[in-house]
């Protein structure tokens, strides 16, 4: 099973912010996207997760048409998603928050017990502990992986990530790493995650595919974005070598022009 975006472009006001973009993601893989602030990242999951349709383009999903198709819609079809800014019901618990998805979504019809399920869910992602606390009250990190599970409670096919290290401190981030990859080894779900966090992005994803002012500047494995020159360049200007960008990804977030 695989997702493809296909010569997918998207325009806003005379601003193009995806020009001619085309990846795909197949099941069981991480895929990563990065690429400078304004380089069309979270438009991309936008455009994906049916929250806006391409101006030109298409998306697919083995033989179903995702283009401008409804959120909700794509949803049923087994594509889930994170927010940039997290999206919980603040003054519920986490288990509550994670059984709206789990007791609503059609590709959990059957399961009898909703809660039941959802407390399963948490503890996939090493939340049992605190299923029963109100969300706002945990912390930012943990607050980040139960809009995870919430994703992930819908038994969805793909998962979509839109900057799930925002905000983490490194401790907290290498713990988002052995979640991200355990769910891909424990469902066997396609991931596309959109991060900053290079540090991360380098070892948890296969492939990764750099967008630039909407453009796509290059695709290939860690090993090959982290010594090609134009990301380099995009990322840290054109006195830079790969050896500053290694400084990045081994320690700090990357100082990104923007």
């Amino acid at each position: 099973m695989r997702i493809v975006i296909e010569s997918v472009s998207k325009d806003f006001a005379g601003l193009r912010a995806l020009a001619d973009v085309s990846l795909h993601v197949d099941k069981g893989e991480i895929l990563a996207v990065i690429g400078p602030n304004g380089s069309g990242k979270t438009t991309l999951i936008n455009v994906v997760s049916g929250v806006i349709p391409p101006t030109s383009g298409e998306v697919r999903m083995e033989d179903a048409l995702l283009t401008g198709v409804p959120a909700y819609k794509v949803a049923r079809h087994g594509v889930a998603r994170t927010f940039q800014n997290i999206r919980l019901f603040r003054d519920m618990t986490a288990v509550e928050n994670v059984e709206t998805a789990a007791s609503r979504s059609p590709r959990t019809k059957g399961l009898l017990r909703p809660r039941r399920v959802s407390r399963e869910v948490l503890a996939t992602l090493g939340l049992e502990h605190v299923a029963d606390l109100i969300v706002s009250t945990l912390p930012y990190g943990l607050q980040r992986r139960v809009e995870i599970a919430r994703a992930i409670a819908t038994r969805p096919h793909f998962l979509l990530l839109d900057e799930p290290a925002a905000g983490l401190n490194e401790s907290e981030s290498d713990e988002l790493l052995d979640v991200i990859k355990s769910l891909r080894v424990d469902l066997g779900i396609g991931i596309l995650v959109v991060d900053h966090d290079l540090r991360l992005i380098m070892r948890v994803s296969e492939r990764i595919h750099v967008l630039n002012e909407g453009h796509t500047l290059a695709e290939g494995t860690p090993q090959e974005i982290r010594h090609d020159r134009a990301v380099i360049e995009a990322y840290l200007g054109s006195d830079y070598d790969h050896e500053h960008l290694q400084k990045e990804v081994e320690g700090q977030q990357p100082s990104e022009r923007s």
